[in-house]
């Protein structure tokens, strides 16, 4: 007569324990996904960092230009919020450092020579003859030797929106690095659905500025992809205006007035992709400016540039009090030196400010 009593109580603890698990993992599951949902609502735009991979493929002096235009860029990132640790910066020549080079050290993106965009904070990622097409692909996929620094690296995840600019000459379906070799729209576009296949990546936003730049990404196949292109297929992309002390063309002229606009854009502005994508009508351009937005599942008139151009600060106020440590006082208790915030006078005049990157008066 035990054994069924024995039996019974052996199934219902076994039913009580499945239940247990079940609730326990329902309980988790729920759990997650409200955190997943927490986090959607702080970071609205869906992504917690920004990175930019920034690469000028030409050489020689006379495609300063080149240099000029992606060292802008650079610039309007860093200006927006993008640290240097989350930017990768490839120039194939260094125009600062050219015998040609009236002022070594210094490479200016408008006639007047009033701003120098190499500055003194430039970190060059990757320099001369390491700008190749196997190079840039690695940084893209990941797929760096063991010893390569995490200066070199993107280090991007599922939550990164990435900004990739390239200048330099192209034609129908292919750019140019150093007049050696190519990278055609086939392999960028299958290095693009890498990154999307290793979580490296949660939107991703191309702009070139080349000849014949719209082929570069019509073979584009990758979800989440946003890309604008200085030329349409059969069109050249032109020149802005020559700097007569150096010789040569000093920008282009897509970029020219991109960073026009980006010099309006503050960190906080909520100036949309749609908008930057009208910077440059063909009587400025010359060429035509072309777009892709059907593999972007967000409207490009409620995306804000600064998704791609800045850096995510999100913050989160708390309504307590919190109670700090109190620190020690100077010897002898002698607070002389010490003042609080309303009995100390500032100064508004010091405040640090980045100029125009391009001057109201080019010539």
């Amino acid at each position: 007569m035990a054994t069924p009593c024995i039996n019974k109580f052996s199934r219902l603890t076994a039913v009580v324990f499945i239940f247990s698990i079940s609730c326990f993992q329902g309980f988790v599951y729920s759990n997650s996904a409200t955190n997943v949902d927490s986090v959607e609502d702080f970071f609205k735009s869906g992504h917690t960092n920004n990175w930019a991979v920034l690469v000028d493929t030409s050489r020689f002096w006379f495609n300063y230009r080149h240099v000029a235009n992606v060292l802008s860029v650079y610039r309007s990132v860093k200006r927006l919020g993008i640290p240097d640790s989350q930017i990768i910066l490839m120039v194939a020549d260094d125009m600062a450092c050219n015998p040609r080079n009236p002022r070594p050290a210094t490479v200016f993106n408008n006639a007047n020579q009033n701003i120098n965009v190499y500055g003194d904070d430039v970190e060059v990622d990757y320099r001369g003859y390491e700008v190749t097409v196997e190079n840039f692909i690695r940084v893209l996929t990941g797929r760096l030797p063991p010893s390569t620094p995490r200066s070199k690296r993107l280090l991007s995840d599922e939550r990164s929106n990435i900004l990739v600019y390239m200048t330099g000459h192209g034609g129908d379906g292919f750019l140019k690095f150093q007049d050696a070799e190519e990278v055609s729209s086939v392999e960028l576009a299958d290095a693009f659905e890498q990154m999307w296949q290793k979580q490296r990546y949660h939107e991703l936003f191309f702009m070139i500025d080349t000849c014949q730049a719209e082929s570069m990404f019509q073979k584009f196949y990758s979800p989440n992809l946003l890309a604008v292109a200085s030329s349409r297929v059969g069109e050249d992309s032109l020149s802005h205006h020559v700097d007569p002390a150096l010789g040569v063309y000093v920008i282009d002229r897509y970029t020219y007035y991109a960073l026009e606009f980006l010099e309006t854009v503050k960190p906080g502005s909520k100036k949309t992709m749609a908008q930057f994508f009208k910077v440059c009508p063909k009587h400025h351009c010359i060429s035509t400016v072309s777009t892709r937005t059907d593999l972007f599942k967000r409207n490009v008139t409620d995306t804000l540039l600064t998704d791609f151009f800045g850096g995510v600060r999100n913050v989160e106020l708390l309504t307590e009090t919190v109670s700090l440590d109190k620190i020690d006082l100077p010897p002898n208790n002698d607070l002389t030196n010490s003042c609080s915030k309303d009995s100390c006078a500032t100064n508004e005049n010091t405040k640090f400010t980045f100029p125009d990157q391009i001057p109201k008066v080019l010539i």
